[in-house]
């Protein structure tokens, strides 16, 4: 029997490949090996499961942003912004993965508002502490960059890296592309 933790990786896992909308309970329950009455007693609908799976990378990126919100922006906190920031890739590419391809879609779907807020909360922020449109260009393509490469890994052939290279070379590149922001804004 799967565990409810076992049925989120699972439907996380659906969700992200097929789509929400191409994941029916049926599909999840098949999955894990079980009716669908049996994922239903522990998530009541599709979206209680969809909010159990993509949650704790919210509640997550929530934490990053309100750091990065709250801590004067120095080349000091740039390279911890963006090691925590890479973990967090890291750790849910699968949902990033659905907040970029399925994020726009899904409107009306709370957990997902929630995240698209998230990413609209930080567009703001950067947009209200960079001097310039080239500034704010760099933290996008940067940031939302690196969301993309990592959760289109497969299709692009660098699922192979070993992790601890990958996450090196990803804040070395990062911290390259923003690093004229941090001298500027710098201790």
């Amino acid at each position: 029997m799967s565990s409810a933790s076992d049925l989120r990786e699972i439907a996380l896992t659906e969700f992200s490949t097929a789509g929400y909308a191409g994941t029916s309970i049926h599909r999840i329950a098949d999955a894990a090996g079980l009716s669908k009455s049996a994922v239903l007693y522990h998530f009541g609908s599709k979206e209680i499961l969809l909010d159990a799976a993509i949650r704790p990378a919210i509640d997550e990126l929530e934490s990053i942003l309100a750091e990065l919100e709250s801590t004067p922006f120095t080349t000091q906190f740039l390279g911890a912004f963006l090691d925590r920031f890479v973990d967090f890739l890291f750790a849910h590419r699968l949902e990033v993965n659905m907040f970029i391809n399925q994020g726009p879609s899904l409107v009306d779907v709370p957990v997902v508002d929630r995240a698209n807020d998230l990413v609209r909360r930080l567009a703001t922020h950067v947009t209200s502490t960079t001097a310039s449109v080239e500034e704010e260009m760099r933290f996008a393509i940067s940031l939302g960059g690196a969301a993309y490469m990592l959760c289109t890994e497969q299709s692009l052939g660098l699922e192979a890296a070993p992790i601890g290279e990958a996450k090196t070379a990803l804040i070395t590149i990062l911290t390259e592309l923003l690093a004229p922001i941090g001298v500027r804004q710098g201790d």
